[in-house]
């Protein structure tokens, strides 16, 4: 590849990166742009790994013929089991190991098939190859996130020649300066995600970081802690008590995400969210509909906990409805986006009262009389109760108990959470 045509695609890359194209569009781009160079590959793969609590990284590939493979895919941790077998029987490894940053390969030479998938691409036309490690510098680096690692084939058998190879020396790391961008970028946002919540997030990398910018919403909260966690925490070894949180904040965490809520905060075990809406019926509804899910959720945890000899619990949820500021509260250098206001405090109130009239949900007044008629038919009071820290008294209520009693009811409940 001639000097011009180099330049071109180094314009291309910098152009995509800086626009924030994904990962797997930059390496098909690229590997497209090379061959309309000149410069034969018949495959490309960059592996990058991340910070992500399930995936250890994510890779990315490309073929001049159809396959039923994916263009991109993550990979999980490779410190043990058979993944780690086969990390340290990779050509990366194996470079990593020896120091160094290229590795050209004839695929025919039976010495290279030491590396499980040479015979594969072998098998399937291709020639040669040659394989990079580009490593960050320590201020570089994320975490784990501390090189990329690709390897180009060619079906030519001459190879890519040395021009070719020059061409993928000066490209090859622009095109990983381009994934590390847009691999920095999902990070962040994966961060953001798990740190902070889903809505939160966005709000924050949309720019909403100044102290003191918040909005007043009128939403539905949700305030969920578990029944005897303290003497549960205090019986088992304390290597257990990790899963055992992790457990019961599975179950909440995802029938709040599958309902369409927002999870806020988590303190010990207890897990503040909101469900919002401009139509709070419709909130009030995802929010019981979570609560359902949830009731479900903790069913399978149980049974799987209890088959493992593990302790099991329940929880408590409170419901309610409310106006909080939703925004930056902190200082200069540590904020948290989050709500605050009476109806937070009122809510937590709500779930703790759980406890002194032995029901598993209760919601507020506000929450029942913005429900719509149908929804309404299947809460009942259990009284009126001055709430500790608040200053009127109140009527809670919870679900019709033939919901759990009657098949029927229980069916048409179910039928109204659905719609």
């Amino acid at each position: 590849m001639e000097l011009t045509p180099r330049l071109r695609l180094t314009n291309w890359l910098v152009s995509q990166g800086l626009t924030g194209t994904p990962e797997n569009d930059l390496v098909r781009g690229f590997c497209e742009r090379c061959c309309a160079e000149g410069l034969h590959v018949s495959r490309g793969m960059v592996f990058i790994d991340t910070l992500h609590p399930i995936f250890e990284g994510r890779g990315f590939r490309w073929n001049d013929a159809e396959t039923n493979e994916s263009d991109a895919f993550e990979y999980g941790s490779t410190n043990e089991g058979e993944a780690a077998e086969a990390w340290r029987s990779s050509i990366f490894y194996h470079m990593l190991e020896n120091g160094q940053q290229e590795l050209p390969m004839d695929l025919a030479d039976g010495g290279t098939n030491r590396f499980k998938f040479v015979n594969e691409l072998a098998d399937k036309g291709h020639r040669h190859l040659v394989a990079y490690v580009h490593q960050f510098g320590e201020a570089g680096a994320m975490g784990q996130m501390d090189c990329v690692y690709s390897y180009w084939v060619t079906r030519r058998d001459e190879g890519f020649g040395a021009q070719g190879l020059a061409a993928l020396r000066d490209l090859v790391p622009v095109l990983g300066l381009a994934i590390k961008s847009a691999a920095q970028a999902d990070i962040t946002k994966t961060l953001g995600r798990v740190y902070l919540g889903r809505d939160t997030a966005e709000q924050v990398l949309r720019g909403r970081m100044t102290r003191g910018v918040t909005e007043r919403i009128n939403t539905v909260l949700w305030f969920s802690d578990l029944r005897g966690s303290t003497a549960i925490s205090e019986s088992i070894d304390p290597g257990e008590i990790i899963p055992f949180l992790n457990d019961y904040a599975q179950a909440s965490i995802d029938a709040i995400h599958d309902a369409g809520g927002e999870v806020l905060k988590l303190i010990g075990d207890g897990v503040l969210a909101m469900f919002t809406d401009e139509n709070m019926a419709k909130a009030k509804r995802a929010a019981l509909r979570a609560e359902h899910r949830f009731r479900r959720n903790m069913r399978t945890v149980n049974a799987r906990r209890a088959a493992e000899g593990r302790p099991v619990t329940s929880a408590h949820v409170g419901l309610h409805e409310g106006e909080v500021f939703y925004g930056n509260i902190g200082s200069d250098d540590r904020l948290d986006f989050t709500v605050v206001g009476p109806a937070v405090n009122e809510v937590s109130r709500i779930a703790s009262m759980c406890r002194t009239v032995d029901r598993e949900l209760l919601m507020s007044s506000a929450f029942r009389n913005g429900l719509d008629a149908a929804g309404r038919n299947y809460l009942v009071s259990t009284g009126r109760f001055a709430l500790r820290g608040i200053g009127r008294a109140q009527d809670l209520y919870t679900l019709d108990p033939d919901i759990t009693a009657d098949e029927v009811v229980a069916g048409k409940y179910e039928r109204y959470l659905a719609n």
